[in-house]
C-alpha cells in the first residue's frame, strides 16, 4: 500500500526514524543496516513494507530494496514476524543473510539472537532455491572464517573487478586449495578473470 515515503527526516534512532511527509509525521520501525546506511540530510527517503494487524498499522523502512526484498522473504517463513526479520537484518548485513541461505550455513543464521537451530534450518529449507534463483547464485560453500578468501576478494575489487565474477573464481579456488595463502588466491584470480 505505502511504497515508500520521502521526506523531512524529523527524528532518527537505532530502531526507528519520524519521517514529516506533507505535515504528517510517519513512525518508521528501521534495522541497524537502514540506521548506518542513512545520512544526517534533512530529506530522505526509504522503502517501507506496511504491516496491518488487528490492532496496529506498523511501517518498516529499508534504505535499500534489496534489504525490502530479504526482509519480505524473511515474513514468508512460518515462525519469523516482522521483529524477527528487522533483528535478523540488524544482526548481520543482507548479503550475509544471502549468502548463509544460499550455502545452508545454519551456523550463521543461528547466531542471530532469537533464532533457534530449527528457525534456522526451516528459514533455509524454504528460502534457498528462492535465493538461489533470484541472486542468480551457484549453490555456494562457503569456507567459513576464511579471512584469505575475504581480503583476496576485497584486492580485486579495489583492481576494478566485478565483485559477482571474481567470488565465483575465488570460491572455486579455496574449494580446490583451503590453505591458499591471499597472494595466492589473487594471483590465480587474475590468471582466471
Amino acid at each position: 500500500m505505502i511504497a515508500h515515503l520521502q521526506g523531512k527526516l524529523v527524528e532518527k534512532n537505532p530502531t526507528d526514524v519520524i519521517i514529516d511527509c506533507g505535515g504528517v509525521g510517519y513512525q518508521v520501525n528501521i534495522s541497524l543496516h537502514t540506521f548506518s546506511l542513512i545520512p544526517n540530510a534533512e530529506n530522505i527517503k526509504l522503502y517501507t513494507h506496511l504491516q496491518i494487524k488487528e490492532d496496529a498499522h506498523t511501517l518498516f523502512g529499508f534504505a535499500e530494496k534489496s534489504e525490502r526484498e530479504i526482509f519480505r522473504m524473511l515474513l514468508s517463513v512460518s515462525g519469523i514476524g516482522a521483529s524477527i526479520a528487522r533483528t535478523m537484518l540488524s544482526s548481520i548485513e543482507p548479503r550475509q543473510i544471502i549468502n548463509a541461505i544460499a550455502s545452508g550455513d545454519v551456523g550463521v543464521i543461528q547466531s542471530i539472537k532469537g533464532i533457534g537451530s530449527k528457525t534456522a534450518q526451516r528459514v533455509i529449507l524454504d528460502l534457498k532455491e528462492k535465493v538461489l534463483k533470484l541472486y542468480d547464485l551457484d549453490e555456494v560453500s562457503v569456507v567459513q572464517n576464511n579471512t584469505n578468501r575475504d581480503e583476496a576478494l576485497s584486492a580485486l575489487e579495489v583492481l576494478g573487478f566485478v565483485r559477482k565474477t571474481s567470488e565465483k573464481v575465488v570460491e572455486k579456488i579455496v574449494k580446490e586449495d583451503p590453505e591458499a595463502t591471499v597472494e595466492t588466491i589473487i594471483k590465480k584470480a587474475l590468471k582466471s578473470l
